[in-house]
């Protein structure tokens, strides 16, 4: 038990540290600009850089760590985002700049895929949704203390003191993975090809809920900041107020739904909240001050909380239904498909808000995700027993 809790002590603080690696360049960004000069076209090109490596290494990594156990991929990845987090801070030049940020988008592939193997292997499915809430939340933290924890370092001490803060947490989360031995996860057998786990209707169907769900969230994330200060003049003080509120949602309702997962299962609830978030969109443009944008916003980041934490402990049940804990395969397969939809929401989305506004976009994303939920819904589940079929 005690093993366990250590793991998923440890699992929790290195995706912790790599949201905190990955927010705390946010304040930062302009003395990079300044000492290297980066246009924004380029500044943004080295932030997208980091997906391309994430997608690249999410499913053959799982696979490995599926054959060789967990322990080695996750020092691995704990060792190569320190090694990179402090290259950012030293790099002299944009083409270091660009290496160091794709070398942590592999080590955030490595760390969150088999992170959540790793949690998968340890408990049973009655248990996963409560204890992958907790990662969870304690994950979500990072989003919130990350570009204030940058800022006030970078004001205390200069361009390389965030990056060291990163780099130190990523190695401590090496020695732990280094150290820790969890019953059973040793024991390697037989396991399940990467198509054996993908041809899977339920995987291919929460791939989809996942690209859904990172789609819109990753659209929200950059034209609602426009919107709120475009149609109520708000300032970015407040902005960053309302999307603290909706890190605070994502930190605090794992904790509620995770053990709603395990009650009920995974899928039923994360339709209810993709159902909920489409049907709340449109809503998000109906706010007329500061006080009604904040209890909209939160609301919205509630109901998005309720499809991610379910949706993570069900892919571990449908990836068992290929008759091998190939759990490695199967968030490899998460995170590619979350790292899918964040690169095409943000695009997609503001070229249609450029054409169609805010609203008639809420308006048209809303059906669109209603449209996909009920198709989704209506495949059936091949080889899942009968409650999980319903």
């Amino acid at each position: 038990m005690r093993s366990r809790a250590v793991a998923v002590a440890l699992v929790t603080l290195a995706t912790f540290t790599d949201l905190v690696g990955y927010s705390i360049c946010v304040p930062v960004l302009p003395d990079f600009a300044r000492r290297l000069s980066a246009t924004p076209t380029t500044i943004g090109l080295l932030f997208a850089s980091f997906g391309v490596t994430l997608l690249a290494v999410s499913v053959p990594m799982g696979a490995v760590s599926d054959r060789i156990g967990r322990r080695v991929p996750l020092v691995s990845g704990m060792v190569a985002l320190a090694g990179a987090t402090a290259l950012f801070a030293a790099a002299r030049s944009l083409p270091w700049l660009f290496f160091a940020r794709m070398v942590q988008g592999a080590a955030d592939g490595v760390t969150w895929v088999v992170g959540f193997a790793l949690i998968a292997d340890l408990y049973r499915p009655e248990q996963r949704g409560r204890v992958m809430g907790y990662v969870m939340s304690g994950t979500s933290l990072g989003l919130i203390i990350g570009p204030a924890i940058g800022g006030w370092l970078y004001e205390a001490g200069g361009i390389w003191l965030p990056f060291v803060l990163v780099s130190v947490l990523a190695l401590v989360c090496g020695v732990g993975f280094a150290l820790i031995r969890p019953e059973g996860t040793d024991v390697l057998g037989p396991r399940p090809s990467i198509w054996a786990i993908v041809r899977i209707p339920a995987v291919a169907v929460f791939a989809a809920i996942v690209v859904v769900t990172a789609a819109t969230v990753a659209m929200l994330e950059p034209v609602l900041p426009l919107f709120l200060n475009q149609r109520l003049d708000l300032s970015p003080a407040q902005i960053g107020v309302l999307f603290a509120v909706a890190a605070v949602a994502s930190t605090v309702m794992p904790f509620v739904y995770g053990p709603l997962a395990d009650r009920w299962g995974g899928r039923p609830l994360a339709f209810i909240g993709l159902l909920v978030t489409a049907a709340w969109m449109p809503l998000l443009g109906t706010a007329v001050g500061f006080q009604t944008a904040l209890v909209v916003v939160g609301v919205q980041w509630v109901a998005i909380a309720l499809i991610i934490t379910p949706s993570l402990a069900y892919m571990a049940d449908t990836t068992a239904g290929a008759g091998g804990e190939a759990y490695g395969v199967g968030y490899g397969v998460y995170n590619t498909a979350w790292g899918a939809g964040v690169l095409g929401g943000p695009a997609l989305g503001g070229w249609l808000f450029e054409r169609l506004g805010f609203v008639t976009l809420t308006v048209g994303w809303s059906i669109a995700v209603v449209l996909v939920t009920a198709a989704l819904w209506r495949i059936q589940f091949q080889g899942l027993p009968r409650k999980e079929a319903v």
